[in-house]
């Protein structure tokens, strides 16, 4: 079994700070999440990777170029998404491991 890399909760709650800090100044906050949303989109891009980094990446773009869409916390879901598939994953590979050692001893 592949060990898939998880990055920080910490960094990710410090990325989502970073994105909704471009509106502690008012004007310049929009022209901000201009140059920050590419940026954002390649740093989740390479923290998650995978599928839900390429669309979490795409999301997280348009999240931050769009304006009034800064507070959702985009790095944040993604961990705990994450998690979710990772727990889950660990699950059914132990069911199927038990349901497959059972089928041998019969």
């Amino acid at each position: 079994m592949e060990k898939r890399y998880t990055p920080s909760l910490l960094v990710c709650v410090i990325m989502d700070l970073l994105g909704c800090a471009s509106y502690a100044v008012p004007l310049l906050g929009e022209v901000s999440d201009v140059i920050w949303a590419p940026i954002s989109a390649i740093i989740f891009y390479r923290m998650f990777g995978g599928t839900l980094g390429t669309f979490g990446s795409l999301f997280n773009f348009m999240e931050e170029l769009f304006p009034g869409l800064d507070f959702i916390p985009t790095f944040t879901l993604s961990w705990v998404m994450q998690r979710i598939t990772q727990s889950s994953y660990r699950f059914v590979s132990r069911f199927s491991f038990l349901a497959r050692n059972r089928k041998e001893r019969k």
